[in-house]
């Protein structure tokens, strides 16, 4: 996957056991969609609480945040409560969702987060498996670029 590919779409099931499709958010919504290795360890967690802590912030941009592992439903239902997160976790155990955007890593699964337009075009895509709290930081950047294009057209 690379910049200006369009996202390819997915289906899974969410930390309450519900379907989730990213086809039902495409032309409603940016999509911050991010990967990561594995619930509740230390990286993993800053990462996430980030996306918690800026929670607000995001609100602002009409977005959608979504975390990705290959991590069962009822771990990502312990990780969601035990942080107060307030965003879909969805479960890729077979990692099939990871292999459709190239996010599969060596070692480790890849924490790499992509921002996706309202057209469902991948317009940022940010890859660091030691920064965990910058994903944030980065995804507000292209949201905010993402809103002054749309305010520059309407």
């Amino acid at each position: 996957m690379k910049v200006g590919d369009k996202a390819p779409l997915f289906e899974g099931i969410t930390d309450t056991g519900e379907k989730f499709s990213l086809a039902d958010y495409i032309g409603k919504h940016n999509i911050v969609l991010y990967f990561y290795p594995k619930d509740d360890t230390p990286g993993c967690t800053r990462e996430a609480c980030a996306f918690r802590d800026n929670w607000n912030l995001l609100q602002g941009y009409d977005v959608v945040v979504i975390g990705i592992s290959s991590d069962d439903v009822e771990s990502h239902k312990k990780f969601k409560q035990k942080y107060n997160l307030p965003f879909i976790l969805v479960s890729d155990p077979d990692k099939k969702i990871r292999e459709l955007y190239g996010a599969k890593g060596f070692i480790l699964p890849a924490r790499i987060t992509f921002v996706i337009d309202k057209k469902g075009i991948i317009r940022h895509i940010y890859n660091s498996q030691l920064n965990p709290e910058n994903h944030v930081k980065e995804a507000l950047k292209t949201l905010e670029m993402l809103k002054k294009e749309e305010e520059s057209v309407s």
